[in-house]
């Protein structure tokens, strides 16, 4: 008994540690706030593991509740509600995601008109800043209080310290996915803080933050080898594997190991592609065979309005409900198949103001008018079909296009009526072919920007959106990519002189 209120308390305090704005360390990311000295330590864990082996896996527990935690970005906004709120940024960056009707005003002029990206005074560079910072941090915790960047933990202390390794590289790389253009080795992008007590840092350079993102999945996949999760929140050796072939995917010129890494992925047999009749499913429950990492929100979490389910699922009392209409583009729309099941993820009816919302893709109730207040319905991280589709995309790139096809239309052939089209698809076609397909199935589910970026693509809206209709974008333009937060340069002195 003791032992299980000692992980609830432990669990419960890392959250509180990092709930409240003024308790950032200065390697958050937000440089000149202070350092609180109430908060549970990196010593006060390593203490604590020594006694009860629980207290690690606590510590990773509470790290992941971050990602659901409204305001985790520093603000009240309504689209401050942890990692899934920059799943949406980055859809409506990449255009595949359409803001049609616009009420509340949420997204309109920083993310769909892009201006945040050239003003560093807007919040949302704050935001996004502040909340993969905190991550890291809380990451760095863990490491630190398991023996530091230079141990390896014996045990099952070795799970937690993977999953903190493995957390860290991921809040780096969409750090570097939102603050870099493209990858250049040695442009500075970010500060690599690998303490959690660490002073303020100059911008690193591409190369060496891509370098510790390599490093800490490498030892978080040997890590990982024999670790049974008890939920999908927790990140395991699958999941691992699929964070590093996004790292070399976007880094370029690693495509045999892409396809490596998706390939042990597929071939452990862990999950198996949504069915056709599958795609209509609501998408809100994690213990769907395809999906590989979410959290099981309940309604104790106390998880309402400012949530994804909040911003995209008319069926909740929603801004999507009520007038802030979010819809697959009209031109990805457009291309896809009309035997493909789906197209019928999409309301399709032109004189409707709901068009192309994506209504029976996801959805938390059965019934559109607000009536579910309280959500309930999980969030997907990441499905099975992403490792068919990276696989597909770093096969055709190295050369290997039957193996390339054949992960295609292993995917393909659940959802159009024939995928033997694809057989006499090559070179660019088949690339094409593969980043079109990727927009398709992953589409509102936080993938589109990074492939927009891995594939050198050039945006062009559709007639549905409200801004910048057919106003050719390509991937690296500087409107595609965050401002270092005006926080940051008045109070870190290192970036203030590298930003002159």
């Amino acid at each position: 008994m003791k032992k299980n209120v000692l992980t609830i308390v432990l669990s419960t305090l890392i959250v509180l540690t990092y709930s409240c704005e003024d308790d950032l360390l200065d390697n958050s990311g937000i440089s000149g706030e202070s350092q609180p000295t109430q908060n549970l330590t990196s010593e006060q864990l390593a203490e604590g593991s020594n006694e009860n082996p629980e207290i690690p896996a606590s510590f990773i527990g509470g790290l992941y509740s971050q990602m659901v935690e409204v305001g985790s970005g520093g603000t009240t906004g309504h689209d401050d509600f942890g990692h899934k709120a920059y799943d949406v940024f980055g859809d409506m960056m990449s255009g595949d995601m359409a803001l049609s009707v616009s009420t509340y005003g949420w997204y309109r002029a920083s993310i769909t008109e892009l201006q945040a990206m050239t003003d560093f005074t807007f919040g949302d560079n704050r935001q996004v800043w502040r909340y993969y910072y905190r991550i890291v941090r809380s990451a760095n915790t863990v490491i630190d209080g398991l023996g530091g960047n230079d141990v390896t933990p014996e045990g099952d202390a070795r799970f937690a310290y993977g999953q903190a390794l493995a957390m860290r590289a991921h809040s780096y790389f969409y750090l570097a996915q939102f603050y870099q253009r493209e990858y250049d080795p040695s442009e500075p992008i970010l500060p690599l803080y690998m303490e959690p007590s660490a002073e303020n840092a100059e911008k690193a350079t591409a190369e060496t933050i891509y370098n510790q993102m390599e490093i800490d999945l490498n030892r978080a996949i040997d890590l990982l080898d024999g670790f049974n999760r008890t939920q999908k929140n927790e990140v395991n050796q699958d999941v691992a594997r699929m964070i590093l072939a996004y790292v070399l995917g976007a880094k370029g010129g690693n495509d045999s190991e892409v396809a490596s890494l998706t390939q042990a992925v597929i071939n452990a047999g862990n999950h198996s592609m949504l069915s056709a009749g599958e795609v209509t499913n609501g998408f809100a429950d994690v213990n769907t065979s395809s999906w590989m990492w979410g959290i099981d929100i309940t309604s104790e979490l106390g998880i309402n309005l400012i949530s994804w389910w909040g911003q995209i699922d008319s069926y909740s009392f929603s801004y999507a409900w009520a007038g802030d209409y979010k819809a697959i583009d009209q031109s990805l729309y457009d291309a896809i198949p009309a035997d493909d099941v789906r197209k019928s993820q999409f309301l399709n009816d032109p004189e409707d103001g709901r068009n192309l919302q994506p209504l029976f893709k996801f959805y938390a109730s059965d019934q559109i008018g607000g009536v579910s207040q309280t959500v309930s319905a999980d969030y997907v991280y990441m499905r099975i079909e992403e490792a068919y589709l990276l696989n597909a995309e770093a096969n055709a790139r190295s050369g290997n296009e039957g193996a390339a096809r054949t992960s295609l239309k292993s995917l393909l052939d659940l959802r159009v009526s024939s995928s033997s089209y694809v057989d006499g698809l090559s070179g660019q076609a088949l690339e094409d072919e593969i980043y079109l397909q990727t927009r398709i199935e992953m589409w509102g589910e936080g993938k589109s920007f990074l492939a927009l970026k891995r594939n050198k693509g050039t945006i062009v809206r559709g007639s549905n959106h409200l801004s910048l209709i057919g106003v050719p974008i390509p991937y690296n333009d500087e409107r595609l990519q965050f401002e270092i937060p005006l926080d940051e340069i008045q109070n870190n002195p290192f970036v203030n002189n590298q930003n002159n």
